[in-house]
């Protein structure tokens, strides 16, 4: 099983077993695998059903942001407020949003695994984190919209996952879809803040 559905896998397992589950409970089953979880589990599940819910992408905006902060420190263990840790996502949207990325999961695990790892070592990896940071900033003022925030969220859960199986390949395309996002916000953004 790859490194993708294995993180799926534990948190099905913590969602089978109460009736929510909390940002700490997710914390725990992702464990010390790398930094690549912290922001692709957060990122996906803001373009899952879960993201449907108003406020949750703003919410996994500030996670996301608060672990990539922490990636461009160096961090080894990554931290966040015990308020946060407590908050909870009902476990069967949870286990709804797991179903959906399954499929997704055993692909990415087939397709993408150690391409130009150089690439997904520092500084690199301090780079990708900035870039989430800036893609996170522009998820709460997309939030309005239907579907928007998902350019960023896609562009932080690649770049999540490219540091996940070490992937210098998928690193590059996540820096273009960055480039996307930047760009399709700007274009709807921009013509808003003239007029």
């Amino acid at each position: 099983m790859g490194p993708v559905a294995s993180i799926l896998d534990q948190l099905e397992e913590r969602a089978s077993a109460c009736e929510n589950v909390t940002i700490g409970d997710m914390m725990d089953a992702l464990g010390n695998r790398s930094y690549g979880p912290f922001l692709m589990i957060p990122a996906l599940l803001g373009i899952t059903p879960v993201g449907g819910i108003p406020g949750v992408p703003t919410f996994l905006a500030i996670i996301i942001i608060l672990f990539a902060v922490q990636i461009m420190l160096g961090l080894d263990h990554l931290w966040i407020p015990q308020f946060l840790q407590k908050r909870k996502v009902p476990a069967d949207k949870m286990k709804q949003s797991l179903d959906k990325m399954r499929p997704w999961a055993e692909r990415l695990d087939r397709w993408f695994r150690g391409r130009l790892d150089r690439l997904t070592d520092e500084p690199f990896v301090q780079i990708a984190a900035g870039a989430c940071v800036l893609l996170a900033l522009a998820i709460p003022p997309l939030e309005l919209l239907p579907f928007a925030v998902a350019l960023p969220a896609l562009a932080i859960a690649m770049f999540g996952l490219a540091l996940l199986v070490s992937d210098g390949i998928l690193m590059l395309v996540a820096s273009a879809v960055t480039g996307l996002a930047v760009a399709g916000g700007l274009g709807f953004v921009g013509p808003n803040w003239i007029w």
